[in-house]
């Protein structure tokens, strides 16, 4: 057992080497870079979609696609104009560092103010490997239901923002959010949320005032 151990603590040791150094990276070009972390289905790329099309006049994008197969949601992302770049993990249920590290190599971080992450839908293991990214997004959302904090604690308790989406749903399922909300700030003390719905975009506007203040403040 402690053999086992060693050997996950010196992959996951490598892999925050590897995230210092992408964090350097894109400090130095001065792009800011958010992780957004999901189960499948959630609406990670609807997110990211309402979020360029809403950012885009402002700052300068891109974003990292990370699936299992195919480039489906790069290819959506780049109908919103902006740059995608596709990693495919071939099975992996999470991004690391090396792929993050491999797809900078494809951008121009000079030409970037704001690089998006979107990675494998996973409540499990993306929490575990850090990429570089300034800060880390969960997207959860109504119909995976209200336990998900209490299931999914390491997930949960390790990021800095939380939406909750598709809250138009909440008439319609049985989803209680004080519940929810108490779990999470137990896990998670003053994690700010916001309970969104890309489909008619109500609490959208207060997710893209957060974002706006985190490039001011990067910009400035």
């Amino acid at each position: 057992m402690s053999r086992t151990i060693s050997v996950i603590e010196n992959i996951l040791d490598a892999n925050d080497q590897i995230a210092a150094s992408n964090r350097a990276r894109l400090d130095a070009a001065g792009v800011y870079a958010l992780n957004f972390m999901a189960s499948p289905g959630a609406g990670k790329t609807s997110l990211i979609e309402k979020t360029v099309a809403a950012l885009k006049s402002k700052f300068r994008i891109a974003v990292v696609e990370g699936d299992l197969a195919t480039s489906l949601d790069a290819e959506r992302v780049e109908a919103a104009g902006v740059q995608a770049v596709q990693i495919n993990t071939g099975g992996g249920c999470h991004l690391d560092a090396v792929m993050l590290q491999q797809a900078l190599d494809h951008l121009d971080l000079e030409a970037i103010d704001l690089l998006i992450v979107e990675n494998v839908g996973n409540l499990v293991c993306p929490s575990n490997f850090k990429l570089g990214t300034h800060k880390s997004v969960l997207v959860a959302s109504v119909p995976e239901g209200d336990d998900k904090p209490y299931k999914y604690p390491s997930m949960y308790r390790g990021v800095d923002a939380m939406v909750l989406n598709k809250t138009d749903l909440l008439p319609y399922i049985n989803f209680r959010l004080d519940y929810f909300q108490r779990g999470v700030e137990a896990l998670n003390p003053g994690c700010v949320l916001f309970p969104i719905s890309c489909y008619t975009e109500e609490g959208l506007p207060e997710w893209f005032d957060w974002v706006s203040s985190q490039m001011a403040s990067v910009l400035a």
